[in-house]
């Protein structure tokens, strides 16, 4: 299991205090910048995400910048309450004009102090703003990484980002599986680059290519 599941707030009750009022800007403006170069023919290849070809990650990327800028502005609905498990994402035809309007959206939504407070939903859960937001992010870095990688493009993210993440993803003595959301970590040298530790913690190989 990978990121696809929006973690519980027990499950990552210490997220809120390690993450508060995050510009998702850079994350998603990042992802965009990644969209250029994915042709047609790149849309079958594979991806980290073992049940994902790029158009299905392309799709989830949709589904969940949509999903979390509802839950920022507490619209809550179908977008929020649908579970992104319930079926493999579909890329629609007009992804390349969507997405990018899609990732300014959420990055816009978060940007309101009232987006990290109060109760909000996602994947048909509820979270506090604060856990919500810092889910966001965690999504949008590791999914952003998958789809560098399986287009062959480099992929960069600031320490801020990546220690909203590591906190996010880290087990703890209470709650050493997670909640079970996530695939077990995957040993990575102490002195590894941080963006490497983070992705070992999402459960993928930070060597990851396809076809490797």
């Amino acid at each position: 299991m990978d990121t696809h599941e929006t973690p519980a707030p027990a499950a990552h009750e210490t997220a809120s205090s390690a993450v508060g009022l995050t510009d998702l800007e850079p994350t998603a403006r990042r992802i965009a910048e990644l969209l250029g170069p994915v042709d047609d023919g790149a849309l079958d290849g594979p991806t980290p995400c073992p049940d994902y070809a790029v158009r299905e990650l392309l799709g989830h990327l949709t589904g969940l910048a949509t999903a979390f800028r509802d839950a920022a502005r507490k619209d809550l609905g179908p977008t929020t309450d649908t579970s992104p498990d319930a079926a493999l994402p579909v890329l629609d035809d007009d992804w390349r004009e969507v997405l990018p309007r899609r990732l300014e959206e959420v990055a816009a939504a978060w940007r309101s102090p009232d987006a990290w407070t109060g109760m909000t939903r996602a994947g048909g859960i509820e979270l506090p703003g604060e856990v919500a937001g810092a889910v966001a992010l965690n999504e949008l870095v590791i999914h952003g990484w998958d789809l560098a990688r399986s287009t062959g493009q480099p992929y960069t993210a600031g320490e801020a980002e990546l220690r909203s993440c590591e906190a996010l993803l880290a087990p703890d003595e209470d709650d050493p599986d997670r909640g079970g959301i996530f695939a077990p970590p995957v040993p990575v040298p102490a002195d590894a680059p941080l963006l490497d530790r983070v992705i070992a913690l999402s459960g993928r190989r930070p060597d990851w290519r396809p076809g490797g």
